[in-house]
Parts: C-alpha cells; structure tokens; sequence
C-alpha cells in the first residue's frame, strides 16, 4: 500500500480481517485504504501528513494521542482516540467515537450499567473507553488483565457482575469462535 496516495484510512498493526474499505465504499465516494504499520512507523506516518482523515484501532488508540495537536474532551477523558482528522493548518485532532458507539449498541441492547458491575476484559484503548461508558452511565467498572489486581486468575471474586465487555482482540474473525473467559465461571 502507497500511504502517500492516502485520502482516508484505517490505521493498525494487523488489518486482514478488516472490512472497513468494504464498508465506506458502500458508505461513499472516497478513497479508503488499510493503513498496516509496525509501531516503529507510526509516528513518521502521522507526522508526513499524507492523509486527510484515519480511524485507529489495535494496538495505536493511546500511540497516536502524542501526534496530535488537540483531544476532544472525550478523547482526554478516555485517554485513548480512534479517529484522526487533519486540519487544514497540517494539526492533527484527535477524537474518541468509540464511546458513543458503545453507548448507543448497549443500550439497544437493553445493557442498563446504572447500579450494576460490569467486567471489561483488557486494558487497551477500547477498554478504556468501554470503562468511560459503564461509569457515566452509573455502574462500577471492573479492568480485567493478565497481570493486574483483577486477572484471569481470581475473576470469580467478581462472579456478581450483571455485565460483561470483551474489550480485547480475542474472539476476532477470523477466530470469532475464541473466547477469554469461559462464562461459567461467572454465575450472573
């Protein structure tokens, strides 16, 4: 791929599964390509200018917070950024729609966190802003990681969670089938 023909893209370390230039095709009429780089190359890339807008996903959410010039108060709060826009100064604006997104998908899904305790299973960016949405919503949010206070090890401490939110790669396609926790585990 040529970033310098870039209009809009995705950018990421590893982007087989994604359907994304599928999607905005279908979406609109505008170039949009897969932006896959090894992190050593991230910076250059963002500091080039070579792009007119990108969506950000594993593992850049928190990477690509330092190349730009202004956060949205989302995107500070949550300390993660998933969409990029280049101003016309050449600035970088950094913002989270990630948040809104889960707002809107868990509450048609009838998922009321106000109360309740929910699990967020990794401690990226996306869980980052999966905590942000279950806390202004008024629930407790509960990080589970390989290695910190809460882990895979001892989640039955937390057995009385309402909710669950897989914020880690596991379980991606084209694994859909892989989970990170077996759910028996968690008697709610």
């Amino acid at each position: 791929m040529g970033p310098k023909d870039l209009e809009f893209g995705l950018l990421g370390e590893h982007l087989g599964h994604s359907f994304s230039p599928a999607i905005h095709r279908q979406l609109g009429s505008y170039d949009y390509q897969l932006v896959e780089l090894p992190p050593d190359q991230v910076g250059p890339f963002l500091q080039k200018g070579n792009f007119r807008g990108l969506n950000v996903t594993i593992p850049y959410k928190k990477t690509v917070m330092a190349y730009c010039r202004e956060l949205s108060p989302a995107a500070e709060r949550i300390g993660s950024v998933n969409t990029i826009v280049r101003r016309p100064d050449g600035t970088l604006f950094g913002d989270n729609t990630d948040a809104y997104g889960l707002g809107v998908i868990t509450g048609r899904a009838g998922m009321a966190f106000a109360g309740t305790k929910t699990l967020i299973l990794g401690s990226g960016g996306t869980s980052k802003t999966a905590r942000h949405v279950v806390e202004a919503a008024g629930g407790e949010a509960v990080t589970v990681s390989r290695t910190g206070e809460t882990n895979y090890e001892n989640l039955e401490r937390h057995a009385d969670a309402a909710w669950l939110i897989n914020a880690t790669p596991v379980g991606m396609y084209p694994k859909v089938q892989a989970a990170p926790v077996d759910l028996a585990r968690l008697t709610n």
